[in-house]
């Protein structure tokens, strides 16, 4: 069983299912009990905000953070196809840029990610104000939880300025309805709080270790400060590109500690993605799962999955037949490129028992399914290619998470055996590709936007483990071939689905400007979200943000 504490599944996920209950102004949300009585009680409080972050910064199946931080972007869409998948055109508002300040997604994310706050307000505010003797743990374990929560807190609010930009910070729970509604802060005045927050008390954090699987370690808050440090022209005013290297460099070091052993790059493709990828040494932070303990699975299946997905890959779990690369990004891959294989479906799918033709659902019912990299009505002879246009087999679909089997099967004649670890796959929020990647962007942008050696090695010990050592001669980055556009453009092969893609055409100044499919280049307002008019409604003293 991974080692994380079995309270996370034991009290936590039962009360995961109320994230869904969204119909609540976020300041009020707030964990009742006013103390713990012993050690598991504390660990249940401090574990609670995690399960409910699975809800918000994981592809989950709701609207968190991470369906605006994707789906505006130029690699990830989710088309109408045939009769499934308009949900009144709010993924093609996300895609076309021409969402407005109503949309409930949003205000969904906004919520979402405030009642994590709340989460993790509630317990700060309880162990700093109590006799923690009586609870069963020691002042140096509070103030190990306490630096925790900050640090987790402060990843809320990172994300909700990513998407909002001025918004209010509370640090208190509410002792009351009658309190005061907060007021917005800036942009810059939110970045310098979560900067303070994390210098505070990332030295009393714990460092990363397999008993911290799941949760925010001074490894993760190294990472935040990398992420904060990336962006700080856009948030802060000015760049920070030394303190982006210098928080990099502590990862890279070790210094924050690592899941298994000293940190270090997998060796592999896979190994960060499979179900067991809590051995994986590049993790730094992740939603972490354990269905076979407490029945917490991932959520991302509902998102990507086809209606018939169980066939392909031999396990209990099926989706939406939503989320899709947008035609072209699966040419963007070199055909050499083992990631292409690897991280995606394509072409006629078979299934994992036997080898059998998978047969659609919906236009192909009765045929063989197979996913195309275009998006049209081919079974009625159709040529238009847009966002209104799809089939149940339109575009390359998500295969870079993989749940494993549940059932055994055949894979080009030989016997695969169910497995052990089945639908247990964590979701990695930051991994030490990103950092590698991050650094050596800062180095390059540092020096006017060329690539030093040291920036050119950091990129290619992480793209090598895509290429045959046959292959790597010719597909290495040198300082002549390494470029602005070209690191945007292999962080987008690299990252695919991992959240990051609208935050680096942000960056790149590409994300208002560049056309991609049937998108046109949108105004630059739309770098960042509207407040929900739902939230100013409730709360008078929030700002709308300019061109909304």
């Amino acid at each position: 069983m991974k080692n994380i504490v079995k309270i996370l599944f034991l009290a936590c996920v039962i009360n995961a299912s109320s994230c869904t209950n969204l119909d609540e102004n976020a300041y009020d949300i707030i964990v009742a009990d006013d103390f713990y009585k012993n050690k598991n009680e504390v660990i249940s409080a401090v574990l609670r905000p995690y399960t409910h972050a699975n809800a918000w910064i994981s592809p989950s199946g709701q609207d968190g953070w991470w369906r605006p931080a994707e789906l505006s972007a130029d690699q990830l869409a989710w088309p109408t196809k045939g009769r499934h998948g308009e949900d009144g055109g709010k993924w093609k508002r996300l895609h076309y840029h021409t969402w407005t300040v109503d949309e409930g997604g949003l205000n969904n994310a906004w919520v979402l990610m405030y009642w994590g706050v709340g989460l993790c307000n509630s317990p700060i505010d309880i162990l700093e104000k109590s006799d923690v003797a009586r609870m069963g743990i020691t002042d140096a374990e509070k103030n190990e939880f306490i630096a925790e929560l900050k640090l987790l807190r402060a990843l809320h609010y990172l994300k909700l300025m990513d998407l909002f930009g001025n918004i209010p910070i509370t640090t208190k729970a509410p002792s009351s309805a009658e309190e005061p509604l907060p007021l917005p802060s800036s942009t810059k005045e939110v970045f310098e709080f979560i900067e303070k927050e994390i210098l505070d008390n990332i030295g009393s954090a714990p460092k990363l270790t397999k008993s911290m699987l799941g949760r925010v370690s001074q490894a993760s808050g190294y990472a935040m400060l990398v992420e904060l440090y990336l962006n700080a022209e856009r948030w802060s005013g000015q760049p920070r590109w030394d303190d982006c290297i210098a928080a990099a460099d502590k990862l890279i070091s070790g210094a924050g500690g690592g899941l298994n052993g000293a940190m270090a790059l997998d060796p592999n493709l896979t190994d960060s993605y499979v179900p067991t990828n809590d051995m994986s040494k590049e993790t730094i932070f992740s939603i972490a799962y354990d269905y076979q303990t407490a029945d917490f699975e991932p959520g991302f299946p509902g998102e990507f999955y086809h209606f018939v997905q169980s066939e392909i890959y031999g396990g209990g779990r099926t989706g939406n037949n939503g989320i899709v690369l947008i035609p072209g990004v699966f040419d963007q891959y070199n055909e050499k490129d083992l990631r292409k294989k690897e991280w995606f479906l394509s072409g006629p799918m078979v299934k994992f028992v036997d080898g059998k033709i998978v047969q659609g659902s919906e236009e192909y019912k009765g045929e063989q399914l197979v996913f195309v990299d275009y998006i049209r009505r081919a079974k009625t002879g159709g040529t238009s290619s847009t966002m209104s246009d799809g089939e149940e087999n339109s575009g390359i679909r998500f295969n870079k998470y993989k749940l494993g089997n549940s059932v055994e099967g055949t894979v080009n004649g030989v016997k695969i055996p169910a497995n052990a670890n089945y639908n247990n796959t964590d979701w990695n929020v930051y991994r030490l590709s990103w950092i590698y990647f991050a650094k050596a962007e800062a180095l390059m942008r540092k020096n006017g936007g060329r690539p030093s050696q040291e920036a050119v090695d950091l990129i290619n010990s992480c793209k090598k483990r895509a290429f045959s050592d046959t292959d790597w001669s010719e597909a290495k980055y040198t300082t002549s071939t390494l470029t602005l556009d070209e690191l945007l453009a292999e962080r987008g092969r690299e990252f695919i689905f991992e959240g990051f893609r609208r935050e680096d055409l942000i960056r790149f100044g590409k994300f208002h400007t560049a056309t991609w499919w049937d998108h046109k280049p949108s105004s630059d307002s739309k770098t960042v979200y509207p407040i929900p008019q739902q939230q100013i409604s409730m709360n008078p003293n929030l700002k709308q943000n300019p061109g909304y």
